[in-house]
């Protein structure tokens, strides 16, 4: 059953089909498009905005079918939030959708070959460290500008964490906004890791959530 959000929107679970991938897609960049630490490996804007299209489509897309992917409508129908998951045990990949990934990512990044390399970094260095127990991931979370902080962040994360809760599994994730460290905190995550893949580049962050106990 779809829910109500405090700011009007409707949620409710995505299926990942290609009109939908381009709607996340899309809502997605415009929540990174002036995001720092995209800025850092891809300065243009043209470039940055093409890529980041790219990039979370493929990301996204390749999680099936272990993804559970949450949504937020506007009155009109519009997407203005997404929330994607990974579901417990279906992380890591397989080969052949990380194989994917790895490509996507790669031809978004290859107007600015000195993004390659850094990218490439950065992606094999959270790989590296990403817990390979039954969790949930959230790999995904963006709402666009226009509607932030008006509650549809936490109402989609909110759409998975009971049942968390309920099987005490942790949830994870990365930010390379340190400003997300509090934001995430007020949903039960504390830091786990700081990475720094990249010298003189911005550092990323790992989270984790601990199953909360039934309210009595």
């Amino acid at each position: 059953m779809a829910a109500k959000t405090p700011a009007g929107v409707t949620i409710e679970l995505l299926d990942l089909n290609k009109a939908t991938l381009d709607e996340i897609a899309v809502v997605a960049t415009e929540a990174f498009a002036d995001d720092p630490f995209f800025v850092f490996l891809m300065g243009n804007e043209r470039i940055r905005r093409r890529a980041l299209g790219i990039f979370f489509r493929a990301m996204v897309g390749e999680s099936k079918p272990g993804a559970v992917v949450h949504g937020a409508r506007d009155a009109s129908g519009r997407l203005v939030g997404v929330a994607a998951f990974v579901r417990p045990g279906a992380w890591p990949l397989s080969v052949g959708a990380q194989a994917r990934q790895l490509r996507s990512a790669l031809v978004a990044m290859i107007p600015r070959p000195r993004a390659l390399l850094d990218g490439a970094r950065y992606l094999f260095a959270i790989e590296g460290i990403h817990p390979k127990d039954e969790m949930w991931y959230l790999q995904l979370l963006a709402v666009d500008p226009s509607v932030q902080r008006g509650g549809i962040g936490g109402t989609l994360q909110g759409q998975v964490y009971p049942q968390a809760d309920r099987d005490g599994l942790v949830s994870y994730l990365e930010t390379q906004k340190e400003a997300n460290l509090a934001y995430y905190r007020r949903f039960g995550y504390e830091l786990d890791r700081e990475l720094h893949p990249v010298k003189n580049g911005p550092p990323l962050w790992t989270m984790r959530r601990q199953p909360r106990p039934p309210e009595d």
